[in-house]
């Protein structure tokens, strides 16, 4: 009776390890694909963190002014050409509220003006233009004009074009510096919008105006102000180079003779004067990378929008000095001076870090996978011990059928141990001990069954063997 159990409860064991060993594979399987697709979103996911564009506010203003209208320019090459930073203009009153939105970090970049109060957080990334200061009074032809200086505006009304504060001050350190009380002085500010009318209606003792030196505005208010009989008189600064040694945010420069555009060309001859700088500031605490970036695109696009917008944009380097008197941003030198980081520089960190990931996820691959196949490994040593009981069990055995069945059951558990061969279960060393055993129990089973065949027949426990059998 032992040997019947011996014989029948094998094959379907068997068969219950084949199939529970399929299942095994297949969830296997699926958690090796969900793997493969986990790490490759991973670095898909930090592939476009890192290649993602990169969208930067800058505050601008006023509204409508050409500097809005540049921004606005580059913002839209930026993204024409799917660059890697991208512009989001931020309107304000003026430059001073846009230096007052980088202080408290509202924003990332900012056009600012050199004399207003620049925040301690900011770095020059570019000049956007150098404005230049121009002053002039109207004078009655053929007669000797009443002021030929500076010094003779104390007291006088002076009319100042633009709103904006800085214009203002800027009148006083002139005056100051030439002797005269600012507080002597009448000053009354006039909008860029519709200059010529504004002036026009007005009758003043002086005007002054600060932009670039191709100015449709600065050339607007100069003819306004000159009628027939009236020719506009400018005054030299004397002092510029003074200021410009006392004020870090001013230079000294000439005005050209015949620079700006009104009928004839004005002024007569060159004008000492003092320029301020409108440039773009970026917050310090941007990553150089970017800051670099976007100076790199900047210039890229300068030559466009220097064709477009001839008047309110002359972009150039920054001054890249330690000692300038307003310092650079990191980033930006580093364009200007030839020291960008490599790709290598900028994402080491990054790559270091995906090798890291990478690692623990082999290591974390390699004891997953010794944890799914633990149990496969147990069923196969047990498949091992079961062959060699089958060895012992066919020394002894009285029947072929019984031979026949422990020969089938050993072809399953040799196509099993194959199969965890194949899939880095089992190791060589198990695999020749095995072919070991499965050698001893062919060899029993044949001489086995040669011994019952040379029996007399009234001692078979069942049929006869058959030829084939007994082969």
């Amino acid at each position: 009776m032992a040997r019947n159990d011996l014989s029948t409860q094998p094959a379907s064991q068997s068969h219950g390890i084949s199939s529970a060993r399929t299942r095994r594979r297949e969830r296997a399987l699926l958690m090796v694909i969900a793997a493969i697709l986990a790490l490759f979103a991973v670095a898909g996911g930090i592939t476009y963190y890192m290649l993602r564009p990169v969208t930067l506010h800058i505050a601008v203003g006023p509204p409508n002014s050409d500097d809005v209208k540049v921004v606005q320019a580059l913002s839209q090459a930026f993204s024409r050409d799917r660059a890697a930073i991208r512009l989001r203009p931020v309107i304000t009153e003026g430059a001073a509220e846009s230096a007052a939105d980088l202080a408290q970090g509202k924003i990332d970049l900012a056009i600012v003006r050199g004399d207003v109060d620049l925040p301690k957080n900011a770095g020059m990334v570019a000049y956007l233009r150098k404005n230049f200061v121009v002053i002039w009074v109207p004078n009655d032809a053929g007669k000797k004009p009443k002021i030929t200086s500076i010094k003779q505006l104390a007291g006088k009304t002076i009319g100042v074009v633009g709103r904006t504060k800085a214009n203002v001050n800027l009148l006083h350190v002139i005056l100051d510096q030439s002797g005269v009380a600012p507080d002597s002085v009448t000053v009354s500010q006039f909008p860029t919008a519709g200059i010529s009318e504004a002036l026009r209606a007005t009758k003043l003792d002086a005007y002054m105006a600060v932009g670039p030196l191709n100015s449709r505005i600065t050339a607007e208010a100069i003819a306004a102000t000159s009628r027939p009989g009236i020719e506009p008189r400018f005054l030299s600064l004397e002092t510029a180079e003074a200021i410009a040694q006392k004020y870090a945010p001013y230079d000294s420069g000439e005005i050209p003779a015949g620079t700006f555009n009104t009928s004839p060309p004005r002024p007569n001859a060159t004008l000492s004067t003092i320029t301020v700088g409108h440039y773009f500031a970026a917050r310090r605490s941007l990553s150089d990378t970017k800051v670099a970036t976007f100076a790199r695109q900047l210039f890229g696009a300068r030559q466009a929008i220097l064709n477009e917008f001839p008047q309110s944009a002359k972009i150039e380097t920054p001054d890249t000095d330690k000692d300038a008197a307003i310092p650079a941003h990191p980033g930006a030198a580093a364009f200007v001076d030839g020291e960008e980081r490599s790709f290598l520089d900028k994402y080491s960190d990054y790559i270091w870090g995906i090798i890291m990931l990478l690692s623990v996820a082999g290591s974390l691959g390699a004891w997953f996978s010794g944890h799914i196949h633990r149990d496969e490994r147990v069923t196969n040593s047990g498949l091992r011990e079961r062959l060699l009981e089958m060895l012992t069990a066919a020394r002894t055995s009285d029947s072929i059928e019984e031979l026949d069945a422990m020969q089938a059951e050993a072809d399953v558990i040799m196509r099993d141990t194959l199969h965890c061969f194949e899939d880095g279960i089992i190791e060589e060393g198990s695999l020749t001990a095995f072919s070991i055993a499965l050698e001893q129990f062919h060899n029993a089973v044949a001489d086995r069954k040669m011994f019952l065949i040379n029996l007399p027949e009234k001692t078979w426990t069942g049929r006869p063997p058959s030829p084939a059998q007994v082969a």
